[in-house]
Order: structure tokens, then C-alpha cells, then sequence
């Protein structure tokens, strides 16, 4: 801290914020829209094309490989989504 300032210096524009309004939203470990599309898929292979097997397995590989992602970084779909939005031609 710079000397002679502290915390609450102008009154009223310190504001508490709760840890739920910053967390991202995970659903099972995994981001919620990543483990809805998932499970989706997943579903529509076991259940439409009857293939049980390959739909568990590709709900369960899936999932987990999304739980292992977003223990490195939670917001890595959206910065998967920032990435393609730049074109190919503005590399750093």
C-alpha cells in the first residue's frame, strides 16, 4: 500500500463481493455447458443409436477429460472460444 491511503479512504465504495458471483459454474467438476453437451451426445449415442457401451464410454472419457481441464484452468472454454475467434493471420 502507497503511504497515507488505506482500505475504505472513500467511504461507500468498498463493497464486499460474494466468492459465488466469481466462481465459475461447474456441474459434476466439469463447465456446465461443456457437461450438458456431453451428456447430450452421450445420451443420443446409447439411447439413439442403442450403442450403450460406446455412449457410456464416450460420456465418461468426455467428462472426465472436461473435470481434468477445468482443474487446470475453469475458464477454459471460454478462452478456447476468445482463441477462435482471432483470425490465423495475427500471430503473436
Amino acid at each position: 500500500m502507497a503511504a497515507g491511503y488505506d482500505d475504505d479512504a472513500v467511504p461507500g465504495f468498498h463493497v464486499p463481493v460474494h466468492r459465488s458471483l466469481t466462481d465459475p459454474i461447474l456441474l459434476g467438476g466439469a463447465p456446465r455447458t461443456l457437461a450438458i453437451a456431453n451428456g447430450t451426445l452421450g445420451a443420443a449415442i446409447s439411447l439413439g443409436l442403442r450403442l450403450w457401451l460406446v455412449g457410456a464410454v464416450f460420456w465418461i472419457v468426455g467428462h472426465s477429460l472436461a473435470v481434468w481441464c477445468a482443474r487446470r484452468d475453469p475458464l477454459f472454454v471460454e478462452v478456447g472460444r476468445r482463441h477462435l475467434r482471432y483470425p490465423a493471420w495475427l500471430r503473436a
